[in-house]
């Protein structure tokens, strides 16, 4: 159950359909193991095919990885949700974009899903530790900034490796495309919440 402490983090593609849904979801499902209530993880287009389901073979990943693809609605991405939200996760630099030109102080909280996951190996290498218990939420709420310190030192050569390829009308090598390149992310992303999880939790 959400509460106003909760860890709010949007993930953004383009229709939500295909991409954000997948990261959503499965983040949703490993941060419940995590600790039940403390992360509400949604996801919104930038030009959403808003009021559709996800597509059956998005459904067919987010199961493969314990997520529940049931009660899905594409929502179109707006401002009031970035306002309301700690960490933006989007599945390309051009999402990043969209994000920040609606809401410019979003900036040091948006990040593509794949240089988040790098910054989060980079800040293990430097962290001790876990979180302290009564702590987590804030704790969560503190990361963007502190992944963004490290912004630098995750660089790519190939921008291209920040991104997550839209398999939208494409055959099933798309989505299995897009799986390889989305799924080392979010596991990533959740290794790190479990290793940095209050003993006990």
């Amino acid at each position: 159950m959400e509460t106003p402490s909760s860890v709010r983090i949007l993930t953004v593609c383009t229709g939500n359909i295909c991409r954000s849904p997948v990261a959503e979801r499965i983040l949703q499902a490993g941060f419940e193991s995590v600790r039940s209530g403390t992360f509400r993880i949604r996801s919104a287009g930038t030009r959403a095919m808003a009021g559709a389901p996800v597509q059956p073979p998005s459904a067919r990943i987010i199961e493969s990885y314990g997520g529940r693809p049931d009660g899905f609605v594409a929502r179109q991405l707006t401002l009031g949700m970035l306002r309301d939200t700690d960490l933006v996760l989007t599945m390309e630099a051009s999402h990043r974009s969209d994000v920040v030109r609606l809401d410019p102080s979003a900036l040091k909280r948006t990040f593509t899903i794949r240089e988040f996951a790098r910054m989060l190996k980079l800040l293990e290498q430097r962290d001790s530790g876990p979180a302290p218990d009564a702590a987590l939420p804030a704790w969560w709420k503190a990361l963007p900034a502190r992944a963004a310190a490290v912004r630098h030192l995750a660089l790519v050569n190939d921008a291209a490796d920040n991104d997550v390829a839209d398999p939208y009308r494409r055959g099933p090598e798309a989505y299995q495309r897009m799986e390889d390149e989305l799924a080392p992310a979010v596991l990533t992303i959740l290794r790190f919440a479990r290793r940095t999880a209050p003993a006990g939790v």
